[in-house]
């Protein structure tokens, strides 16, 4: 008997009639679709020595069609699951500047998740993260009805930790070689914020 497919959820098909966003004042969110992969696989590798001091190792087929199928199905996993949303960034003329997304929520006694994101070299420090985090923030908070969420930066990250202090963000703590970053394990700056503290 042969395997049954996965369907995806219709959130993460390509041929829906009207896409889930999250809309801002110059970016607006969605998540990833099959028609996305040439603009994606192109930026990346636009940014490859960009982001790369800054992410896990890459692997050597990271921007492979197949790939970025298989990250997609994972995505609508996670969705499907409610493990995970992820969104791509896109500026007001559809042109994708970088992702975002929620992972690992926790929920009952926690109800946390980890914040994540990334900018394409072309598009970084022009405010489009700063655009972006609201909206993942009201997303989270209203939607998802968390309580918390956190995000870690390394220390020699600037631009990141500018850019959640901006959000609303409060340092935490510090945490050593807490994730495993362009193949070395790394000591980390740690941020939360509360939906009190987005409220306020």
């Amino acid at each position: 008997m042969a395997p049954q497919r996965k369907a995806f959820p219709r959130l993460f098909l390509a041929a829906r009639a009207e896409p889930f966003k999250l809309v801002g004042d110059n970016v607006f969110l969605r998540p990833p679709e099959r028609a996305d992969y040439d603009d994606w696989a192109s930026l990346r590798a636009r940014s490859r020595n960009f982001l790369t001091p800054w992410e896990p190792s890459w692997p050597t087929d990271a921007l492979s069609r197949a790939s970025f199928r298989a990250r997609l199905a994972r995505y609508g996993e996670d969705w499907r699951t409610d493990q995970g949303y992820n969104f791509f960034i896109f500026r007001g003329d559809e042109t994708l500047v970088g992702g975002v997304g929620l992972s690992n929520l926790r929920r009952g006694v926690a109800e946390t998740a980890s914040l994540g994101y990334w900018v394409g070299a072309p598009f970084a420090r022009q405010g489009f993260m700063s655009a972006a985090l609201p909206l993942v923030l009201d997303f989270a908070f209203d939607r998802l009805r968390m309580h918390r969420v956190e995000a870690a930066c390394l220390p020699t990250n600037e631009p990141s930790r500018a850019v959640l202090l901006r959000t609303g963000f409060g340092q935490e703590g510090y945490a050593r070689r807490y994730l495993q970053i362009d193949g070395k394990w790394q000591d980390h700056l740690l941020f939360a914020i509360l939906r009190e503290d987005w409220r306020a």
